[in-house]
């Protein structure tokens, strides 16, 4: 009895997330999303093959970043009570992976498809800066 009474805590709390909710942010991945937008535009805009060689391979590292932000928001960040709030949030999200993958983003050096990605990702930042304030 004695030692079910010392082990018992003393304060019970709860959280709704896995840290506190400011170790999260979707502008980890729009800034990524941002760079892979700068480097198709100058991919285009140039000729020198040693120049396209390592864009390509710093858009697909970061067009990788960008996936495992938006895992990171979709899977720790938002909960049950906020995908029945928003119904649409985990086509949102599965849209903006499938933009920063291979069939996307990462495979493509076309700067309206950046664009399109920036546009998913500002979707997903505007409910998540919406889940903040409740």
């Amino acid at each position: 009895m004695r030692l079910s009474r010392l082990l018992r805590p003393r304060t019970v709390v709860s959280a709704h997330c896995d840290l506190p909710c400011g170790v999260y942010d979707p502008a980890q991945a729009r800034i990524e999303a941002e760079s892979i937008k700068a480097i198709a535009e100058k991919y285009q805009a140039s000729e020198d093959p040693e120049f396209r060689t390592r864009a390509l391979i710093i858009k697909e590292q970061r067009a990788e970043l960008i996936k495992h932000h938006l895992w990171v928001l979709w899977t720790d960040y938002f909960k049950a009570p906020h995908f029945e709030k928003y119904p649409h949030l985990h086509q949102l999200f599965n849209e903006a992976t499938k933009l920063a993958g291979a069939g996307g983003a990462k495979g493509s050096v076309d700067p309206a498809v950046a664009g399109r990605l920036l546009a998913k990702i500002e979707e997903i930042s505007t409910i998540f800066w919406e889940t903040k304030k409740a």
